[in-house]
């Protein structure tokens, strides 16, 4: 996994073994254990690493008016029961939200406003709830409706 992995060093002192794993890919979830020896004992744990991985076609960024596919999943294990998607997270005109089983979410023509932050919400069969945030990228024009700008003679534009 190098180099992606490495341990705090300053830590170490103050008894911070934590493993850093930057970025995350979907074949790192799994079990880990650190081992630890100091004065001839030995300590150990258990932490499992579950990975959500958010996907687009076609992949960030996305042209405006083109067809975007965007998928979630999730290494847990349960039975997934419902997949919901929230735009640019907080409650307001410009946000909003998408749910179903399937998960997947197609926009059929992306526009600017689409842009932002997307996060995605699996619910499973046994109420575990994981959520993972992504920030979509439009190429467009954010302009103005009008497409004619005037201009004062020499001036730039």
């Amino acid at each position: 996994m190098k180099p992606r992995v490495s341990l705090q060093d300053s830590a170490l002192h103050n008894g911070n073994f934590s493993l850093r794993i930057d970025p995350v890919r979907s074949e790192d979830a799994g079990l880990y254990e650190a081992r630890v020896e100091y004065n001839s004992e030995i300590h150990s744990c258990h932490v499992e690493l579950g990975v959500v991985t958010v996907t687009l076609s076609p992949p960030n960024p996305v042209e405006e008016n083109e067809l975007l596919l965007m998928s979630c999943n999730s290494s847990y294990r349960a039975s997934l029961v419902e997949i919901c998607w929230f735009h640019n997270g907080h409650l307001g005109p410009t946000s909003r939200t998408f749910c179903s089983l399937s998960g997947a979410l197609s926009i059929l023509r992306p526009a600017m406003s689409d842009a932002g932050s997307w996060r995605c919400q699996l619910r499973y069969s046994d109420n575990e709830i994981i959520s993972a945030t992504y920030d979509l990228q439009i190429l467009g024009f954010d302009g103005p409706t009008n497409p004619v700008v005037y201009a004062a003679a020499g001036s730039a534009a």
